[in-house]
């Protein structure tokens, strides 16, 4: 137990140092590199066992003490048991990296088939469409200005 509170107290005196280096490296761009931190042990967990972070989803169903939570009694718990158990978030069936590539196959599909349907299988018109001289006889028609929406004022209507 005391070599537990020592390795501890070192881990404590680390952090302010590996603290300041992160806080200098605050501001970053593209072309700065960022530094690889080793993950440190938790000096809160002391000699409890590190669990590694698989989610109990992926454990085969059959052959628990406790067959609902695919855990055996007096098997030690992950410090992040809630996110890890059954009950935590359902991990993914399909890598992303597949489902992302199966999801844009079919986005594509579609789109390949509303071209198809709008430029191969509509047909083309069976008549001309209208033309009217003197560019759409704007001014036959009283011209640009008078074909304007009257502008509504804010009077109250005469009695």
């Amino acid at each position: 137990m005391q070599a537990a509170t020592l390795a501890a107290r070192r881990v404590a005196q680390r952090r302010p140092a590996a603290l300041t280096s992160l806080a200098k490296c605050s501001v970053r761009t593209y072309a700065t590199p960022v530094p690889y931190l080793k993950e440190e042990e938790d000096p809160q967990l002391a000699d409890y066992p590190r669990v590694p972070a698989i989610s109990k989803q992926t454990r085969p169903a059959k052959g628990w003490d406790d067959p609902q939570m695919r855990r055996n009694f007096g098997e030690p718990l992950h410090e992040n048991e809630e996110a890890f158990s059954m009950w935590g978030p359902d991990i993914p069936l399909v890598p992303p990296n597949v489902a992302l590539k199966q999801s844009s196959i079919a986005v594509l599909g579609f789109v390949i088939f509303g071209l198809v349907v709008k430029f191969a299988l509509i047909p083309d018109r069976p008549a001309v469409p209208r033309e009217y001289p003197f560019s759409g006889l704007v001014n036959e028609l009283g011209g640009l200005e008078e074909n304007k929406a009257r502008p509504e004022h804010e009077s109250e209507p005469e009695e």
